[in-house]
């Protein structure tokens, strides 16, 4: 495709970072519009000069109709990821996504930006009907009491907002759902971090031995990791070859078990787990495996499995733990 002026929101963080560097790479004209409230400037500071970064928040409809002036494509992202934040901030949740994704089209509208390309998530279903689950799954809210659902619901609203705005105001609205995605300097709030660390902390108070880990559940619950770098893959692939108004899986169909998880990041450091079960966070879904292909018909196909993916993402939480928030 030709080089375009694309905005990305959320650029800054995890995913949005790793989209914006290859957007650049592919010649494209990228801006970013972020608070760096959940994005952090590091992770854009190799490419610092080949950006235009605005700083705003997604909820300001001003800043985000001056970041999307002169702009032939949006890709929004910025949302409040993390499960902790879906149970501590629910209210944070869904003020950033529902008026965030309501300022986005309102200025796509306003500029005539014509081409949207929307994250969503895997927490959508929630609790999927079959696994592995394909883009028909229903899209559902189970108990509005419980806050987790918090982020599955401003998903939702995300989602029928751009396709049905995306029927008369835009000639290509497209939406891709990540599972599960990890890689180094995700974040603190999300569990192959939280192991990582909390791995570290065990192995300096157990130098010898199994080491005792506590974890939620019974481990017997998977999910399918996905790797960042096969992440943007996903969306690049999806951006050259979907569907207006296609909606698509990105991850990979490698389905783990928590306390697998749990046992191959303690093998990198050569250690045993002494593995402790305990009740599990209520709403948490038993099993998460995306059907991929859809968009492997596209050409999308993962290549960094969970093995090779852990090693770097341990590697740089033990490097990088003065970075986690103090609590």
């Amino acid at each position: 495709m030709t080089a375009r002026k694309i905005l990305v929101t959320g650029g800054s963080g995890f995913i949005g970072s790793a989209l914006v560097k290859r957007l650049v790479r592919e010649g494209h004209n990228v801006r970013v519009l972020d608070d760096n409230s959940r994005g952090a400037p590091r992770r854009l500071a190799s490419f610092e000069s080949d950006i235009e970064f605005i700083g705003g928040d997604v909820r300001d409809p001003q800043a985000v109709d001056a970041a999307m002036k002169g702009v032939d494509e949006v890709h929004h992202l910025a949302f409040v990821n993390g499960t902790e934040f879906f149970y501590s901030a629910p209210e944070l949740v869904l003020d950033v996504g529902v008026k965030g994704m309501v300022n986005v089209l309102d200025a796509c509208k306003k500029h005539n930006v014509r081409s949207l390309i929307l994250a969503s998530s895997s927490e959508v279903y929630q609790t999927p009907p079959n696994i592995p689950t394909d883009e028909s799954a229903p899209l559902i809210v189970p108990d509005p009491l419980n806050p987790r659902y918090s982020y599955g619901a401003g998903k939702i609203i995300s989602e029928i907002m751009a396709i049905n705005y995306g029927r008369k105001f835009f000639d290509r609205v497209l939406i891709f759902r990540p599972h599960n995605v990890y890689g180094p300097d995700m974040g603190f709030e999300h569990v192959v971090p939280q192991f990582a660390l909390r791995l570290k902390a065990a192995q300096a108070a157990h130098p010898s031995g199994p080491l005792p880990f506590a974890i939620q559940g019974s481990g017997e619950e998977t999910r399918s990791f996905c790797f960042v770098d096969d992440l943007v893959e996903g969306v690049i692939v999806m951006r050259a070859r979907g569907e207006h108004l296609g909606i698509y899986h990105v991850g990979t169909t490698e389905e783990v078990s928590v306390a697998d998880l749990a046992r191959r990041m303690a093998r990198h450091i050569g250690r045993d787990l002494d593995l402790k079960t305990g009740p599990k966070l209520e709403g948490s879904t038993a099993r998460r495996c995306p059907d991929i292909s859809k968009l492997a018909g596209l050409g999308y196909k993962p290549r960094v499995p969970l093995a090779q993916g852990l090693a770097p993402t341990i590697d740089w939480y033990w490097t990088h733990e003065d970075l986690a928030p103090r609590r």
